[in-house]
């Protein structure tokens, strides 16, 4: 999976602020065929919400991990499997979900004009870290590269499946990447992630979740991939300042 990038008719309630435990924007490739790769996501909320929401713990000062080994079955299909914990004020650290998630993408050989994928993805979450207990995820890909410039977009709905409030609706999540080569082994980057409502339906401006995230991708070595970078939420619906990190690494037989 290539690091380098560069770059609703219901209550409020239906939406919380974006995911926290793997924040990235996914790009077009998947694992070569035969190939294991595992990644580490390991983030600190340093502004979030204050007092639970329902069941739904207060998110600031904590911190998050998600292990994610992935297998590539063909030269054009992947599938990966998750295990989350957290670290949260009071509790300690705690066991917080497992996700399974499988991505394709087109052949070269159709000689699109972007790099198209598509993943889908079970995700099963304690209600402690998320009010949406079992959800599916629909992740178009889009993926175009210019010189040194590359274009990530990821047209994201989510569907509720159960929810501690009760809703089964589908949420509108985008998100996309910008990015810019300064060097073989560093890339400059901005990365977005948004809930804008549900299907259909946009909240106010008010309610919905944008984050901007300034950031840098490093190549080190031959192998190591990292991804290191600071996120801004502006709006008071979502977390406003949170720390992420992300290392690839792939895994020889």
């Amino acid at each position: 999976m290539p690091v380098f990038v560069l770059g609703m008719a219901c209550p409020p309630a239906a939406l919380v602020a974006q995911d926290a435990f793997e924040i990235a924007v996914y790009g077009a490739g998947t694992a070569p065929r035969k190939a294991w790769e595992l990644e580490t996501h390991f983030n600190y909320i340093a502004r979030g919400t204050t007092a639970f929401d329902g069941p739904v713990a207060p998110s600031e000062r904590q911190f998050h991990l998600a292990l994610e080994l992935t297998r590539g079955l063909t030269d054009h299909w992947e599938v990966t499997a998750y295990l989350l914990s957290a670290y949260r004020p009071g509790p300690g650290v705690e066991y917080a979900g497992w996700r399974l998630r499988s991505r394709v993408r087109a052949p070269e050989s159709w000689r699109l004009p972007v790099d198209l994928g598509i993943a889908a993805e079970l995700e099963f979450s304690p209600a402690a870290y998320d009010e949406t207990t079992t959800g599916l995820e629909i992740r178009p890909i889009l993926e175009k590269r210019i010189g040194r410039v590359q274009l990530q977009l990821n047209p994201v709905i989510e569907r509720v499946l159960a929810s501690t409030a009760g809703e089964a609706e589908w949420e509108v999540e985008p998100s996309g990447r910008l990015g810019v080569a300064v060097s073989k082994r560093v890339a400059l980057s901005v990365e977005y992630y948004g809930k804008t409502g549900l299907l259909g339906s946009a909240l106010p401006a008010s309610q919905q979740v944008h984050q901007l995230y300034p950031g840098v991708d490093v190549r080190l070595g031959d192998e190591f991939e990292l991804n290191v970078g600071v996120g801004f939420g502006t709006t008071a619906a979502g977390n406003r300042l949170v720390l992420k990190s992300r290392l690839e690494v792939p895994l020889r037989p």
